[in-house]
């Protein structure tokens, strides 16, 4: 069974496209502010990152700021 967060993305940006395809202009603008809410909101800051050691940025950038503080 594949990983749900391997078959979502797709899924998801497939629906996102699709309905920036079809919708009139006001649908569209709010399809481009949802997907940009969900990537700035959820996906970059809250996401794990392996060349973080596994942290998402939020934690990281915590934790290198307390630690700069420190010094």
């Amino acid at each position: 069974m594949p990983d749900r967060k391997q078959t979502f993305t797709p899924e998801f940006r497939a629906e996102a496209v699709r309905l920036a395809q079809t919708s009139g202009r006001s649908r569209r603008a709010e399809a481009v502010e949802a997907l940009a809410r969900y990537i700035d909101g959820f996906y970059n800051p809250r996401r794990r990152h392996s060349a973080l050691g596994f942290t998402s940025p939020t934690r990281f950038e915590k934790r290198t700021a307390h630690q700069t503080a420190l010094h």
